[in-house]
């Protein structure tokens, strides 16, 4: 029978084998306007980290002994909607199962424009739409500034510093590891990267950044973060994405670094966070436009895939200790 992903509890701190277990499903049977389809991609992102606590938040918190859900690329294998056929591949916000019965008016028919299927999780997906808002709306870069991005080396990182050199921008990427300090400068063209687990990172991080800091795409937050506050340039912009290092504090633990208030007076730095969601009517617009970057190469992209439908929780935990380069992504199935 197909497998399905279930939320067991709420961990305290990084998950663990009690957060996650498997259950067999049903596949279902589709009723009118509705399809049954197969799993072929799931998405893992950050953000679901959030998802596990039930905090008041800004997206409702998994419920306990149900599946999770989260971004998936799926093909239709049995349907009852006149305008999706039987093998057309789709992507939506799905539960973790292999096979699941689903609204077709809940999920998008695939235009890849050449790309592979699996970049409608990242680079074509919300991750690479997250990275072109952020940068654009609130980050505006502008030629010849200096835009320093952290988790670069991540799905949304990796994008945004790309678009940033697009812009004429000096980029510089914040990383974990010399693997990554390479990737960023040889493959996605970032002028310089810095490693924040080197004794010297203050140091590296302001020689990397000789004129200051224009625009930082904020992902991590934490001791990551503290030191680029001094390096703010007068009116920079520090679009929030996310604060990957404080999702897996446990309770009882506290984040806290230096007052970031006086930096923001002193430069009148604007720093906004913000949700890919607020740019819903825009989206059809970005997707064109980040489109024709994948497909000229004007944009490069990886992927980390872990293949097999058991593989999901170590890919979920693989984001908070680094493992990931570019899109984190469990492979489920192949298309019929």
């Amino acid at each position: 029978m197909p497998k399905q992903l279930l939320f067991n509890e709420r961990p305290n701190g990084l998950p663990d084998s009690n957060t996650f277990s498997i259950a067999e499903v049903d596949k279902g049977t589709p009723k009118e306007n509705e399809l049954l389809v197969k799993t072929l991609y799931l998405s893992v992102d950050p953000y679901m980290r959030g998802r596990m606590s039930d905090a008041k938040s800004y997206i409702a918190p998994f419920e306990i002994n149900k599946p999770i859900a989260g971004g998936g690329i799926a093909q239709v294998v049995e349907s009852k909607n006149d305008s999706i056929k039987e093998g057309t591949i789709v992507t939506g916000f799905l539960p973790f199962q292999e096979y699941t019965v689903v609204p077709a008016d809940q999920v998008r028919v695939l235009e890849m424009h050449g790309a592979p299927i699996s970049a409608a999780l990242g680079a074509l997906g919300m991750p690479g739409l997250t990275a072109y808002f952020g940068l654009n709306d609130i980050g505006q870069p502008k030629k010849g500034e200096t835009v320093v991005i952290s988790g670069a080396a991540g799905a949304v990182g990796s994008i945004a510093g790309q678009l940033a050199r697009l812009k004429g921008c000096r980029v510089v990427g914040i990383v974990g590891s010399q693997e990554k300090e390479e990737l960023l400068v040889n493959e996605f063209g970032f002028d310089a990267a810095v490693n924040y687990k080197d004794d010297q990172y203050a140091d590296l991080l302001k020689q990397a950044c000789p004129d200051g800091i224009d625009v930082y795409f904020e992902n991590v937050g934490g001791e990551v973060s503290d030191q680029v506050w001094p390096l703010l340039n007068p009116l920079a912009r520090i679009p929030v994405c996310g604060a990957i290092a404080s999702y897996n504090l446990k309770k009882g633990e506290s984040d806290n670094g230096p007052r970031i208030q006086t930096y923001l007076i002193k430069t009148r730095a604007r720093m906004q966070g913000f949700l890919y969601g607020d740019y819903a009517d825009q989206y059809e617009t970005a997707y064109r436009e980040m489109s024709e970057y994948v497909k000229n190469k004007d944009i490069v992209f990886k992927e980390t895939i872990l293949e097999g439908f058991d593989q999901i929780p170590e890919a979920f935990n693989g984001l908070f200790s680094g493992q990931n380069i570019g899109k984190q992504l469990v492979k489920v199935a192949d298309p019929s």
